[in-house]
This record gives structure tokens, sequence and C-alpha cells, in this order.
């Protein structure tokens, strides 16, 4: 097992448990497919994502959002740092490029070579520091062309079923479902995930509250939507060339 100082920049014991946690891979799948969030998350890129183009799922898991674009022409690469959850990905996907890489350092991708990207299921969240969180959407606003368009999916500080620990701290541990250190995953704010994207050059161009619902939908999203909302589906814009 890796000690805990060769961990990599952003990633704690409890996020490297999960991702290499073989029960977790073999049920992952089934896990999407019955998931709204999950389901949500696709119409909202489709939405985003009008034309194929070269396309780069950041925190891709198995590829389940490679093995739906590729189907519609798109040009598909999935990155993720488990190589577990990657090798079901090949699995799943035999025409797509899979690569284990961490999203603080995409240094073996060039500048500007995709169109679109994509960072769903609240793998931002997973990112552990404010630095780390920073150097990942500067490393997808560095990937993508002039114009490209980002999504991101961040869950809910002030989600009110979240209860007290809310208002004690943005980072909130649970328990893993498949054994391992407990896992934290930070709860951004509606200005905080907006303002980490415009941080790094990002123009944002929609947020869509994300509810509980069959549909993934928040249903009456004009009403408190800031406690309401489990997450947000955030769509941004790299600026066009001068």
């Amino acid at each position: 097992m890796i000690p805990d100082w060769q961990l990599p920049p952003g990633v704690d014991r409890g996020l490297w448990d999960y991702l290499h946690s073989n029960e977790m891979v073999a049920g992952y799948d089934r896990q999407m497919e019955v998931s709204p969030l999950a389901a949500v998350d696709v119409r909202f890129c489709e939405s985003q994502f009008p034309t194929p183009g070269r396309l780069v799922d950041l925190g891709c898991g198995t590829g389940r959002l490679c093995r739906h674009f590729a189907a519609r022409g798109f040009e598909c690469v999935g990155v993720d740092l488990s190589e577990e959850m990657l090798a079901k990905a090949r699995e799943n996907n035999p025409t797509v490029t899979f690569t284990v890489a961490n999203l603080v350092d995409l240094a073996q991708i060039a500048d500007g070579t995709f169109d679109y990207a994509a960072c769903l299921f609240s793998t931002l969240g997973m990112v552990r520091g404010l630095e780390h969180r920073w150097a990942a959407v500067r490393s997808a606003f560095r990937v993508l062309k002039p114009g490209g368009r980002f999504v991101v999916h961040a869950h809910n500080r002030w989600f009110h079923r979240l209860g007290w620990q809310r208002f004690r701290t943005s980072d909130i541990t649970m328990s893993q479902a498949y054994g391992g250190a407990p896992l934290t995953l930070h709860h951004f704010s509606k200005p905080e995930i907006v303002g980490l994207l415009g941080s790094v050059g990002f123009i944002v161009r929609d947020v869509s509250p994300v509810g509980l619902t069959a549909t993934g939908r928040l249903a009456s999203a004009w009403w408190v939507p800031g406690l309401r909302a489990y997450g947000y589906l955030i769509a941004a814009e790299k600026p066009p060339a001068a």
C-alpha cells in the first residue's frame, strides 16, 4: 500500500482507497445506470456540446460519458487516477483513448487540444485543498481551445439536508460503503464555484441547480434553490482568441 507521504497532490487516504476499490469498480456501472444525477449530467452536457469535436472527460471513471459521446461522433479521451476504473473503461469502450493522470497536473496533455471538457459527479469536490482544486480547473482551462466549453458538476454546501455541519465546514466526511478510510467531499457554494472558474479565466455561461428527484432536476427551481439544490451543473467557456 502506498504510504501517505507518497499520495499524489490533492489526494488523501480516503480518496485513494475509494479509487482503488475493486468492489466499488465492480458495481460502478450499475450505480450510474440507476442514478438520476448521472442522467442529468449527460443531458446537460448534450446541451453544451452541440456539435461533434474533441472531448476530454476529467475523472472519467468507467467511461460512461465517453461511451455516450463517442457514439455520437465525438473524439473522446478519458482521464482518471484509478487504474482499476480505467481497466473497466477500456473494456466498456475499446475505441476510446484512456489515460492515467492526476487532474491537478495534466502535463501529458498539450495546450489547446480539446473543444470540450467535463468534470462530473462532483469529481472536483474529491480533490483536497483549494490550491489543488484551482490547479485542476486551471488545467482544464489550459487544455481547451479558445472558445472551448467546460462542464462541471459540484455539490452544494448549503443543501438543507446536510444539517448543521454545513455551517462548520464545506468539507463533508463520510464513511465508505466499500471500506477504507473515510471519504471527504468538498461542497461548493454557488459563488465559490463560479468564482473558482472565473479566477482561471473562464466565463460562466450557465448555472443549473440539480435536485434529488427522479429526473435529477430541481422541482420549482425558482424557490430558494440555494438551500434546496443538491448541487449545480455549471457551463463555462474559455474566451475566444482575440
